[in-house]
């Protein structure tokens, strides 16, 4: 089993994810947009796509899509063939796709969209936190792919406020202020306790003179 970033090479497996995902869909009875094969092969020649295949039997994908002038990135259409289900694959795709998603844009908030329990908490493993759709991208372009989906309805009625998913974005910038957060306590802690040290070395000296 080997996970890539696709290519115009992978091109020819982009009918059978589009049906891999509309199956699921109905499988699950939740909320999956559905994909043409002409939009998929398009992430795949821009390099925003990830693909697993065990010898030349498609296992599974993932692609990445940029909005809000790349200040937003999401993964999605994340997807298993049922015959690779249960073997912890969707985790290293979602592993993969991400850190692809951090190297090619490292500056852009990524978030997730989905109903999957599954998918929140390897969301969750990733850094992602639950926001409401308020944070995530306000690009009508986006929410217009939620068109198939067949809770639609529920966004529109609540002004794209709130739907069935559950929306989870990783933030960079916050990511760097909890390290820098982290590190200021590291150097608190550290003064504390050099002061702590100097005062012990002073009043052993000091009653070493007594002496």
């Amino acid at each position: 089993m080997k996970i890539v970033i696709a290519d115009k090479s992978h091109t020819v497996y982009a009918d059978i994810i589009c049906k891999t995902i509309e199956d699921a869909a109905q499988v699950r009875g939740t909320g999956i947009a559905k994909r043409q094969p002409e939009y998929i092969i398009t992430k795949m020649e821009n390099g925003n796509a990830v693909i697993a295949l065990d010898g030349d039997q498609f296992a599974g994908f993932c692609y990445i899509e940029a909005w809000s002038h790349g200040k937003f990135v999401a993964n999605s259409g994340l997807i298993v063939h049922p015959n690779y289900r249960n073997q912890g694959l969707a985790k290293k795709i979602k592993k993969v796709v991400f850190e692809h998603s951090r190297a090619k844009f490292p500056e852009s908030k990524v978030f997730s969209i989905t109903t999957g329990l599954a998918v929140m908490k390897m969301n969750s493993e990733l850094g992602y936190k639950p926001v409401t759709f308020s944070e995530l991208t306000n690009d009508q372009s986006f929410w217009k792919g939620c068109q198939t989906c067949k809770n639609f309805d529920v966004l529109t009625r609540t002004e794209q406020k709130m739907c069935l998913c559950t929306g989870m974005l990783y933030d960079p910038n916050k990511k760097e202020e909890k390290k820098l957060e982290e590190k200021n306590i590291d150097k608190k802690v550290w003064t504390r306790l050099k002061n702590i040290k100097q005062s012990m070395f002073l009043k052993k000296d000091k009653n070493g003179k007594r002496d």
